[in-house]
């Protein structure tokens, strides 16, 4: 638990509960820091206190995180003032990204970090934090006027050049206020910051069939004369055409394989499936590409350990230099993904549900339906 304050008087205790995963990494990294950003920017004269909790936040039958129930059951349970959650779903208001929401009637505040951004996300999560948190001492503990930093109608830009984050009146019935992106820019927002949210680069371990078979068929390459004046040949567009193919290969076969594309059941679903299809695409083809970066430096420290100067020189019939090598590499590479995407998959649920935000929600609904069967 991180405080700060001045010890003689009220004593206000935020809760900060966060999914698994990058949120629980974010809440724990920022939670030290808080109780001071508190005193600075909403009520100094407050003992202001952080404790953090890692739980996934259930999904009701309709997509909505039902933060007024969690609030009721953790300020009770823990003795806290205020809650804020951390999700790393996104959440719409009809068609506006949303960062953040609020009910004040429950003390409790609900942030959602595929929306907050994809770059600098601790600073940017903290800013929203402390925004949600001098909205409920205002509005639910009616401790303080103050406006925290940021907190005026138009917020301060976060994260994408030309965008902002507005607050306004929530329009679904379960939160009096709403942070929203607008426009184009705000969705693009949204869309990277899901695909930050998923690492792509850590799905790199659950192709290591496929690597080890990419590396095979590029062993290949390297050791037959054929191949090299094959590369030889081929002019840089050509070589980033079939580098383009290769990749396609892999990130199409993984995509059918594992049923990673969703379908929309109704018009309402269009544009989130669109989206959710979009960020699974880009996490598959940036993972994709970082196997690719790794079986190129592996192609090319073998082809420049197997493969003298001057053999490869007379096997060209001209002057060897580094560039041959690199194309030779290439090349293999691209033939390697190609012979990896036959047959290659995520090897595991987790790896499924990093690059699937459609897994993750019908997990979060289930786990849903057997607390409410619990319950009665």
């Amino acid at each position: 638990m991180s405080s700060a304050g001045r010890g003689s008087n009220r004593a206000i205790t935020v809760g900060v509960v966060a999914d698994p995963g990058v949120p629980t990494e974010i809440a724990h990294r920022i939670a030290d820091g808080l109780p001071d950003e508190f005193c600075a920017r909403i009520d100094q004269d407050l003992d202001w206190s952080v404790e953090v909790r890692s739980e996934a936040l259930s999904l009701s039958e309709d997509g909505r995180i039902d933060i007024a129930g969690k609030a009721q059951e953790k300020k009770s349970s823990e003795g806290w003032d205020l809650l804020v959650c951390l999700t790393d779903l996104p959440r719409r208001d009809a068609t506006q990204p949303v960062v953040a929401e609020v009910d004040t009637d429950h003390g409790v505040g609900l942030a959602s970090l595929p929306a907050i951004g994809w770059i600098r996300l601790r600073p940017y999560v903290r800013d929203v934090v402390v925004h949600l948190v001098g909205l409920l001492v205002r509005e639910t503990l009616k401790l303080t006027d103050s406006r925290p930093a940021g907190g005026h109608h138009h917020a301060r830009r976060w994260g994408w050049p030309g965008s902002q984050i507005r607050q306004v009146p929530a329009g679904n019935g379960h939160a009096d206020v709403t942070l929203v992106l607008p426009g184009a820019r705000g969705r693009l927002r949204l869309l990277f910051g899901m695909v930050r949210d998923n690492r792509p680069w850590r799905l790199v371990p659950e192709l290591s069939r496929a690597i080890a078979a990419a590396t095979a068929t590029a062993a290949f390459g390297i050791f037959f004369p054929t191949i090299w004046s094959l590369a030889d040949n081929l002019s840089v567009v050509r070589l980033v055409v079939i580098n383009l193919v290769a990749v396609f290969a892999m990130v199409t076969w993984i995509t059918l394989h594992n049923s990673l594309w969703e379908r929309p059941r109704n018009s309402e679903d269009r544009n989130k499936v669109v989206l959710y299809n979009a960020a699974t695409l880009i996490t598959l083809t940036i993972g994709v590409a970082c196997m690719y970066a790794l079986l190129f430096v592996i192609t090319l420290i073998g082809s420049t350990a197997v493969i003298s100067v001057d053999y490869l020189g007379k096997q060209l019939g001209h002057a060897a230099t580094f560039i041959d090598y690199a194309s030779l590499s290439w090349l293999a590479s691209s033939m390697g993904t190609v012979a990896g995407a036959l047959g290659s998959s995520l090897e595991t649920e987790t790896a499924v549900r990093r690059a699937t935000y459609s897994r993750r929600e019908r997990e979060r609904r289930a786990r849903r339906r057997r607390e409410s069967r619990e319950q009665d």
